[in-house]
């Protein structure tokens, strides 16, 4: 294997409490990156920061310290930029408060869970253990926070799979307690649900079902954007090339003419300007990295194979970084390369066995339903038994059915229905 190194990559190798107090830097997602220097350029009259986005070719105006604040803020320009609705992901922060999140404990765990809400709004409970491992807490305890979702809007989000999203929704209605008892038993039963047809309130009951969100942040997903990568791999004659957004990159500018810059104020914001630079550079410093070693642990991915199993923990010991740093720096971000554009978390899998990750068992799933026979569909029991011969691994029958629901798979009996309806 042999890497190309992009000529645009910065040389610095910097890590220290520079990069953990600008750390909102190297968290934040590109398109909002902007909005992240806002504070720092508020606070610093010698800073002029350009956007690099190809949409929005603004500069955020100087506050003058010893002149009265201009009336278009920071604030004001970007809210004059920006016609989009607030993000699922922003909507679930702003709700993370007392009295549902009480404490300092609760409100972590919560967050950390956001972290593992997919775009469709969905829980991804594969993390429920490595939440628990990492905040030092108890399985069951990110489980209570988790069922305190129910609560937040969009009605359904954080719930594990369909039932639980539309249990969540249930718990919001008024409803009679009659029609609620037939709603939740129809719920609970919804791979049998046509033989209840005949049960009181049944089309009542399956009227309200039909009203709930499925997924549960569907308004969220119509209104998403484009979605900007930070990595861009590239194949070439010479092996894979890496390289970085950088034209989604802000430039910072520092402007000291005329100034004294033994003046202890002055002296001290270009310094605070300069660890904004250096901050900007090892965020692109650490994301590139990252990026390499993604490629080393799964090289094969990106010519047409299944991800390989890769633990966070491997790539912050190879980096020399803390775990919870990378976890910082991969959140909300993606890679573009020929399969298409991927987050940085997919290629950290969760490992079934020693070489086989949950997603190499997924791609299989998937590849058995779509040949599958279409008059006798296979069960998730039947897709059990093929997947447990084909790795050689011993797994149970919900998890199979969990991998499915996740890909909006119906079950045997409604594919049957459907291929009928089809063919």
């Amino acid at each position: 294997m042999k890497l190309r190194v992009s000529g645009t990559q910065t040389t610095k190798q910097k890590f220290s409490s520079t990069l953990r107090g600008w750390l909102p830097i190297l968290q934040a997602n590109l398109d909002n990156l902007m909005e992240t220097l806002e504070p720092f350029v508020q606070e610093n009259p010698f800073i002029t920061v350009t956007s690099g986005s190809e949409v929005v070719e603004k500069k955020f105006e100087k506050k003058n310290f010893f002149q009265e604040a201009s009336k278009t803020s920071v604030s004001g320009t970007i809210e004059a930029l920006t016609l989009d609705k607030k993000s699922l992901f922003q909507t679930l922060h702003e709700q993370i408060n007392p009295p549902l999140f009480p404490t300092e404990k609760s409100q972590r765990i919560a967050y950390e869970i956001i972290e593992n809400i997919n775009a469709e709004g969905y829980f991804e409970a594969d993390a429920l253990h490595e939440i628990a491992q990492k905040l030092h807490v108890k399985s069951e305890e990110v489980e209570k926070i988790q069922q305190r979702f129910a609560y937040l809007e969009p009605l359904g989000v954080g719930a594990l799979d369909l039932k639980e999203t539309f249990l969540f929704q249930l718990q919001e209605l008024s409803l009679e307690e009659t029609l609620y008892e037939n709603v939740e038993k129809l719920i609970l039963n919804f791979e049998s649900i046509e033989s209840f047809n005949k049960e009181p309130l049944f089309h009542e009951s399956l009227s309200v079902i039909k009203h709930f969100r499925n997924p549960p942040a569907i308004d969220f997903m119509e209104e998403t954007k484009e979605v900007i990568p930070d990595i861009f791999i590239y194949p070439v004659d010479e092996g894979i090339e890496v390289r970085l957004n950088d034209a989604y990159y802000p430039e910072v500018m520092i402007d000291t003419e005329g100034l004294d810059e033994n003046h202890s104020f002055v002296s001290q914001k270009i310094k605070e300007a300069k660890d904004l630079v250096d901050a900007l550079e090892m965020r692109k410093a650490t994301l590139y990295k990252i990026g390499l070693m993604i490629i080393e642990y799964q090289y094969d991915f990106f010519f047409g194979k299944a991800i390989k199993p890769m633990k966070l923990k491997d790539l912050a010991d190879d980096l020399g970084r803390n775990p919870s740093t990378i976890s910082r720096a991969i959140a909300g971000k993606y890679l573009s390369c020929s399969r298409g554009i991927i987050p940085l978390k997919q290629f950290f899998a969760t490992a079934l066995e020693e070489d086989i990750s949950n997603s190499a068992i997924k791609e299989y799933m998937l590849e058995l339903v779509k040949y599958e026979n279409k008059i006798k569909p296979l069960s998730d029991l039947k897709l059990l038994e093929c997947i447990e011969t084909k790795f050689n691994i011993k797994m149970v029958r919900r998890t199979i059915t969990k991998y499915r629901q996740q890909f909006n798979i119906a079950s045997s009996s409604e594919r049957k229905k459907l291929y009928t309806l089809t063919y």
